[in-house]
């Protein structure tokens, strides 16, 4: 799947979920999307996913690129890098090539860092 939207290629946020925003489901995006709200299911994208340090993630995240600040609980497979960010609080299973984990930050799980981690195909199982 190739955008056409020219934000999703610089890098834009071209969606958010506020904090009052509770989304149950599974998650497919090209570019830059920011999480504050609470959210249940599965992320998938080849890109940036943002969790707000008001966020809830409960689940699978499969992306490029995760920047968190928020709580996260599950998995977390993002092929570029990862960034926990103060007040992050996040338990399960993380692999990535790149790991930040800034001071404060509270982390229990298991962590797997891999330079041959595969980039995340964006999967549609059937959902349009």
């Amino acid at each position: 799947m190739r955008s056409n939207n020219p934000d999703a290629s610089k890098g834009n946020i071209i969606a958010f979920l506020g904090k009052e925003t509770h989304f149950k489901g599974y998650l497919q995006f090209e570019g830059t999307v920011r999480i504050d709200g609470i959210l249940e299911g599965e992320i998938h994208s080849k890109n940036t996913l943002i969790i707000g340090d008001g966020a809830t993630i409960s689940g699978t995240i499969n992306v490029g690129k995760v920047v968190c600040g928020g709580t996260v609980t599950g998995k977390i497979n993002a092929a570029d890098s990862i960034q926990f960010l103060k007040p992050s609080n996040v338990k399960g299973e993380i692999k990535t090539p790149a790991l930040v984990i800034e001071e404060g930050v509270i982390f229990n799980g298991l962590c797997e860092m891999d330079t041959g981690i595969q980039k995340p195909v964006a999967e549609t199982k059937g959902r349009e």
